[in-house]
């Protein structure tokens, strides 16, 4: 579908939800087995090229295979994740809310771009 999805399970309780959501065993796809990492990228390759993005964001959904969707920039704000963090803002200009936010702060306003991106290259060109 051309969508992508971010697979970031590192620690081994991850790694393990990872595998077992993709219907491998550990024997089938050792972690720690560098000389095998070659063969088991192009196996995870062609696991994840059989599904597209929303079915495998929905397969791993509440597990902590740390697989989440690779969302655009029209999809970021409106995903339950983002929403429940407030993750975003609208301010005239849909954006990343300021970060940090500390506990009974008032946020700062965030400022649309003082520039459009034609307007910046423009004048970097």
């Amino acid at each position: 579908d051309g969508g992508f999805v971010a697979v970031g399970a590192l620690e081994p309780q991850f790694y393990a939800a990872l595998i077992a959501g993709l219907g491998l065993t550990p024997d089938e796809a050792p972690q720690f087995d560098m000389a095998g990492w070659p063969a088991l990228h192009a196996r995870f390759e062609a696991l994840f090229a059989a599904r597209d993005r929303d079915d495998w964001a929905a397969h791993f959904e509440g597990t902590d295979a740390c697989v989440t969707p690779v969302l655009t920039m029209g999809e970021a704000p409106l995903h339950p994740h983002n929403v429940a963090r407030a993750t975003f803002v609208d301010q005239g200009v849909v954006q990343p809310a300021p970060a940090p936010r500390f506990d009974g702060q008032a946020e700062p306003e965030a400022q649309p771009p003082a520039l459009s991106l034609d307007d910046a290259v423009s004048r970097w060109a």
